[in-house]
């Protein structure tokens, strides 16, 4: 079936209105010009249209796990597949896009951290969920950028909250006895949230991982917690955590190097070489090599 540009722009709004990423293709290049243009989307197990060759179909849903990790919720590239179509080859050039509802920040804890915690997820854009098991502190009021505050039982943290690999997991509880409860549900789930980070001192990480350990968890399972979680900025106050937490979760995303970029660019080197760093400038030193007019 050929669809229309229209009818796959609906399939993307009706898979975003259900939460559901979505996956996007067309042909922009081809030997056989008849495929230019043919769509077709991917969402879970369902799929729609074609791109004119079920060789060249299959090609592309078995690259999309590599071209845009589960983690990822937005993402646009193209790709060169091989075809067989009516017993000829070709190589056709594939536009793909990855549409998904916007990545959700999901808060454990609704103490003073959590606080600026949800106000910056909600300026990078994520939809931020906050739990705590006790009303007074899991308000609406408390906490107006969340699109939602659930009381939870620590027993059974996500009952109500299903997670899924896009989610963003920060555990800012008051009680290590609560964080425990938490990892042991997010490192048994078959598709882990993409990040999980614990806060605490060094003393409460190290018994978490211990008493993780004794339930059976390996280290390698247990790595991909992030704890202490944050860049080490220095910083004392809940809203200069938070601004820690928030930095590594877009370094996370973006791969930058978390170095400062005064130190990266190293202006002052480059432009004036090392004899910048004093009161001497790269001008008078090469001044000083032209021959004396009174030599």
């Amino acid at each position: 079936m050929t669809l229309s540009a229209a009818q796959v722009a609906a399939r993307v709004l009706e898979a975003l209105g259900e939460g559901r990423r979505i996956h996007t293709a067309v042909v922009t290049e081809a030997p056989d010009r008849s495929l230019i243009g043919r769509r077709w989307w991917h969402s879970g197990r369902r799929t729609g249209g074609t791109l004119g060759s079920r060789s060249l179909d299959e090609a592309v849903a078995a690259a999309i796990p590599s071209l845009f990790p589960p983690r990822e919720s937005r993402g646009a590239l193209s790709r060169d597949f091989q075809y067989a179509r009516d017993e000829r080859t070709g190589t056709a050039r594939v536009y793909l896009e990855l549409h998904g509802p916007p990545s959700r920040m999901v808060i454990v804890g609704a103490g003073h951290i959590a606080i600026p915690l949800a106000r910056m997820g909600a300026l990078l854009g994520m939809r931020v969920e906050v739990l705590d098991d006790r009303p007074e502190f899991a308000s609406t009021g408390r906490f107006p950028d969340a699109e939602a505050v659930h009381v939870i039982d620590f027993r059974d943290p996500f009952a109500e909250t299903p997670l899924g690999p896009s989610d963003h997991i920060i555990l800012v509880t008051r009680g290590h006895s609560f964080d425990y409860e938490c990892l042991v549900r997010l490192l048994r789930m078959d598709a882990p949230p993409a990040y999980i980070g614990m806060i605490g001192s060094r003393r409460r990480v190290r018994a978490t991982h211990e008493q993780l350990a004794r339930e059976g968890f390996t280290p390698e399972e247990m790595r991909c917690v992030r704890a202490p979680v944050g860049l080490d900025l220095g910083g004392q106050t809940p809203a200069e955590i938070a601004v820690a937490v928030v930095a590594e979760i877009v370094l996370f995303h973006a791969g930058g190097t978390g170095v400062p970029l005064v130190e990266k660019e190293r202006v002052v080197e480059r432009f004036f070489g090392r004899a910048g760093a004093g009161n001497e400038s790269a001008e008078p030193a090469a001044a000083s090599a032209e021959p004396r007019m009174d030599d």
